[in-house]
């Protein structure tokens, strides 16, 4: 990494977090919509926050929590995940937006890092998706500059949509407001899109415990949410897509995967 490079790393804020809207809006064969309120850490990997002990149940990152989860550090699993695609990121930063694991309990449907190299030029964005089986499945991307991408769907989700047609994913590196996307696109249009929308707010103890005290356990309300509203579409006769018999419905996130075209 360059001095310059290096210099403007270190003197960016190592975490901060985002309250955030997170809206679902599905339209084939159902309309449904919902959103729901949440916080989200942005996080240096090489720096992850260290909170004094009586905050510490209310964020923790596990490396078991995401890629294998069985290395040393996220940022190990992270730098394996990519040496499978032969990316080396020669020390290079790496901001991830994620959940932490909040009293014992996390669960993230969409884990994003911005990977940059030793230069600070950003290499690749990695999106890890989790569904409410405990499966987790990543995908390898190169946004424009924009921080738009497309990528074929390859991991069973919703139990309502098959594994078939793309993403359209807006992914722009988190700066003062948060606003990502994922719009999934198939024959018959565009039956579903996701949006994250929200503020950067200092990392503080302070800051940390309003967010839990307005979004207490908030890990486990989202997973709680999304089971809610999969019951609401059931109940309405949405018919449940099984999975294709002989395939696997995951690939762990540190084996390779066909690059996204």
């Amino acid at each position: 990494m360059t001095p310059a490079a290096r210099d403007a790393v270190r003197a960016a804020p190592a975490a901060a977090l985002y309250e955030c809207v997170v809206a679902h809006t599905r339209t084939a064969p159902l309309r449904h919509a919902f959103r729901h309120r949440t916080y989200l850490w942005c996080v240096d990997l090489d720096r992850l926050p260290v909170l004094p002990p009586l905050l510490r149940p209310l964020a923790r990152f596990d490396a078991r929590d995401h890629f294998t989860g069985d290395s040393d550090s996220i940022r190990a699993g992270l730098d394996a995940y990519l040496a499978s695609h032969g990316i080396g990121l020669d020390g290079g930063h790496v901001v991830m937006l994620a959940h932490a694991r909040v009293l014992g309990y996390v669960f993230n449907p969409l884990s994003v890092y911005w990977c940059h190299d030793a230069s600070g030029t950003l290499a690749c964005v990695v999106a890890e998706v989790h569904n409410t089986y405990g499966q987790r499945h990543c995908y390898l991307l190169h946004p424009d500059e924009a921080g738009e991408t497309e990528v074929d769907k390859e991991f069973y989700v919703s139990p309502f949509f098959t594994v078939e047609g793309r993403y359209r994913m807006r992914l722009p590196l988190p700066g003062e407001e948060l606003r990502l996307a994922v719009q999934l696109r198939t024959a018959v249009g565009r039956p579903f899109t996701a949006t994250v929308r929200g503020r950067r707010r200092p990392a503080s103890a302070v800051a940390l415990l309003r967010c839990a005290a307005r979004r207490p356990w908030s890990t486990a309300a989202v997973w709680a949410g999304i089971r809610r509203h999969a019951i609401r579409l059931w109940l309405r006769g949405l018919p449940v897509q099984p999975r294709a018999e002989g395939t696997s419905p995951s690939r762990p996130c540190g084996t390779r995967t066909a690059p996204p075209r």
